[in-house]
C-alpha cells in the first residue's frame, strides 16, 4: 500500500543574507542582517524567530516532523507596493528567481510560488509567462490588496486584473491569496499586532467577497484559488453576505450570488485557523475536500513547536480527528490529495509527475 504523503501547502523561506543582492539593502527594500537575527526594510524590522526560516534548517525541520514536501510562497514583504517601478520589478524578479532555484535544486522537497504586481498588468503578464515558460513554476502568489499605479489601494479581484486571471486560466495555475500591508491603507495605529491578528483575516474576507461576486471560479475554470489562514473571517460572515445580497439587490447588479461559491471546487482554504471551533466552521461551510494543510511555518503565527502553546506542526488536524470534526480519510486528503488537486487541478499527468517528484522516483 502506498504510504500517505504529508504536504504542507503554506510555507515560507528566507534567503541567506549573502544571497540577497546589494541593491536590495542599498535601496532599503529588503535584507537580512549578517547574524540572521532580523529581516529588515526601511523603518521596519522583524526578528527571525526560528532557524527554519533558512533552507538547510528548513530541511532538517521538515525531516524532524515528517513533512515530505512544502509549498513555498513568496515573502509578503516582497509584494512591491509603494516601490518605484524599476525597483519593484528587480525585487520581484529576485524573489521569483530565488524560489525557482529552490524548486529546481530540491524538487522532491519544494514547490515554489512566484509573485507579480497587479498594478502594472502588462509587466505582470510578461513575468507570469517567464516564470511558467522559462522557470517551470505553476503557483502564482498574489496579495489580497495592492497599490495601483496612481497610489490607490485596490482588491486583487478588481475587474482590471482579468488579463492576469485569463493567463492563469490558460496555464492551469494554482493561485495563493495572502494578506499583507494592511497598515499602509487602514487608518489605524499599528499597535498590539492588530494588522496580523485581525485585519489580515478581514483582508482575506474582502478578497473572497470579490472573487465570488465576480463569478471568477466559474469564469476561469482552470484557475484554483487558495486563501491563506483559512480565509477565517470569510467563514463567519458568510450569512451576512448572503443576507446583504438578498436584502439590497440594487447594490449587486450583474454580480454572482455568494451561495454559488460555497464549497466550489476551484476555491481552497488552508487549515491555519488556530482552533478546532474555527476549523469545524470551515469544514461545515466549505466541505473537507476544499481544505489543504497549511502550517505558515516558520512564522510565530504559524503552527510551530511551542511549549507555551503546547503546539506542534499538524496539531489542529490531529485534534480535529480526535474530536470527530473530520474522518481519518479526510485527514489524509487534507495532508495530500487536496493539496495536489489545488496545485494541479484536473491535470492527471501533472498530478502523477508531482507525486513522482516528491517520492524522488
Amino acid at each position: 500500500m502506498k504510504r500517505k504523503l504529508r504536504i504542507n501547502g503554506h510555507s515560507h523561506l528566507l534567503p541567506y543574507p549573502e544571497e540577497i543582492p546589494q541593491f536590495m539593502k542599498d535601496k532599503e527594500i529588503f535584507w537580512v542582517d549578517e547574524e540572521r537575527k532580523y529581516m529588515l526594510q526601511k523603518n521596519w524590522r522583524r526578528p527571525v524567530t526560528d532557524s527554519s526560516f533558512f533552507l538547510d534548517e528548513k530541511l532538517e525541520w521538515m525531516e524532524r516532523f515528517e513533512i515530505d514536501h512544502a509549498v513555498v510562497l513568496n515573502l509578503s514583504q516582497l509584494y512591491g507596493n509603494g516601490l518605484r517601478v524599476e525597483e519593484m520589478k528587480q525585487a520581484l524578479r529576485f524573489q521569483n528567481d530565488f524560489n525557482a532555484r529552490i524548486q529546481h535544486d530540491h524538487p522532491s522537497k519544494f514547490t515554489c510560488g512566484f509573485v507579480v504586481h497587479p498594478g502594472f498588468v502588462r509587466g505582470a503578464l510578461w513575468e507570469i509567462e517567464r516564470c511558467v515558460e522559462e522557470l517551470g513554476m505553476s503557483l502564482l502568489c498574489l496579495p489580497t490588496h495592492y497599490m495601483d499605479s496612481i497610489g490607490t489601494w485596490r482588491c486583487i479581484f478588481d475587474e482590471e486584473n482579468e488579463p492576469i486571471f485569463e493567463l492563469a486560466n490558460k496555464y492551469n495555475l494554482a493561485v495563493e491569496i495572502h494578506p499583507y500591508d494592511g497598515e499602509k491603507f487602514i487608518n489605524l495605529e499599528n499597535t498590539a499586532w492588530r494588522f496580523h491578528l485581525i485585519w489580515m483575516l478581514a483582508q482575506c474576507a474582502d478578497a473572497y467577497h470579490f472573487l465570488t461576486l465576480n463569478g471568477y471560479p466559474d469564469k476561469y475554470p482552470n484557475m484554483r484559488v487558495c486563501f491563506a489562514h483559512g480565509g477565517q473571517l470569510a467563514q463567519i460572515n458568510l450569512g451576512r453576505r448572503i443576507q446583504g445580497f438578498d436584502g439590497r439587490p440594487d447594490l449587486f447588479e450583474g454580480k454572482t450570488h455568494p451561495r454559488k461559491s460555497v464549497g466550489h471546487p476551484n476555491i481552497f482554504f488552508d487549515t491555519l485557523v488556530h482552533d478546532t471551533g474555527s476549523l469545524k466552521l470551515l469544514v461545515e461551510n466549505q466541505k473537507p475536500k476544499q481544505i489543504i494543510m497549511g502550517l505558515d511555518d516558520p512564522y510565530p503565527l504559524g503552527e510551530m513547536e511551542s511549549a507555551p502553546q503546547s503546539s506542534y506542526p499538524g496539531k489542529i488536524l490531529d485534534l480535529a480527528v480526535e474530536r470527530e470534526i473530520i474522518t481519518p480519510k479526510q485527514y489524509d486528503d487534507i495532508w495530500e490529495n487536496n493539496v495536489i488537486t489545488w496545485l494541479c487541478g484536473k491535470d492527471e499527468k501533472a498530478k502523477k509527475a508531482l507525486i513522482k517528484r516528491i517520492l524522488n522516483e
